[in-house]
């Protein structure tokens, strides 16, 4: 499980790819300044951080129904940093730049429809099946944190739930075990590969899915899974 991300970055893809099923958390609340509207691609100076504006009222709105601010001409911004800049000298931008740049001719109103058609995108791209569920289509669960996630959990019928390590100071495994349910740490470790527009500066991790797969194509993903036998909880 985890919130729906913006050009979801490689540890999420390892999480979703490594599971059965994967519930996209959208009826919990939106995180202001997170990466639930925003993440990086690399440049060759640097990491650039693309944003999607969105609209204020409330700071319980939910991430379901949280709208975007189409005021300013944000996806020309990003269609032209993410294809004609950043990976227009990418060994696979030819096989995948124009059809992400499909995205953006659409007027996106609301933010979770955005996010997981640039999720689905790369899951698509790198052949992962992984069936993807959303929380708001589950009904109503009372629980907050972790009561929440093993409410989840049970009610899809899961024995584990697989979660990233930056949950390990609120995730309380016995809250799971009461429900039946087995908490598995990530441990994601990232993989290096080569990034065609850094001109031999140092490898940035960390950025959007979208770079390995302009970069190093379908079989990238093949790099994480090899990078994941190497951790302690692989």
């Amino acid at each position: 499980m985890h919130q729906p991300h913006y050009l979801p970055w490689l540890g999420l893809l390892d999480k979703i790819d490594r599971c059965d099923l994967f519930i996209v958390l959208d009826h919990v609340q939106f995180e202001r300044k997170g990466w639930q509207h925003r993440n990086y691609v690399a440049s060759k100076n640097g990491p650039l951080l693309l944003t999607v504006p969105v609209i204020q009222r409330s700071r319980d709105e939910r991430i379901m129904d949280k709208s975007i601010n189409n005021d300013s001409d944000w996806r020309e911004k990003h269609r032209r940093t993410l294809v004609e800049h950043c990976y227009r000298s990418a060994p696979f931008h030819g096989d995948f730049g124009e059809a992400f740049a499909d995205v953006y001719t659409t007027e996106w109103k609301n933010l979770v429809d955005l996010s997981l058609t640039t999720t689905r995108f790369v899951l698509d791209a790198f052949d992962i099946a992984t069936p993807v569920m959303r929380s708001s289509e589950l009904g109503e669960f009372p629980g907050q944190k972790s009561e929440l996630l093993a409410q989840i959990s049970t009610k899809v019928g899961a024995t584990t739930m697989l979660s990233g390590d930056g949950a390990k100071g609120y995730v309380d495994p016995a809250v799971f075990e009461h429900h039946g349910v087995a908490v598995e740490w990530q441990n994601f470790n990232h993989p290096e590969y080569h990034q065609a527009n850094r001109h031999n500066r140092a490898f940035l991790p960390r950025m959007a899915a979208l770079d390995l797969l302009f970069n190093a194509g379908p079989e990238g993903m093949e790099l994480v899974r090899a990078a994941r036998s190497c951790g302690a909880g692989a």
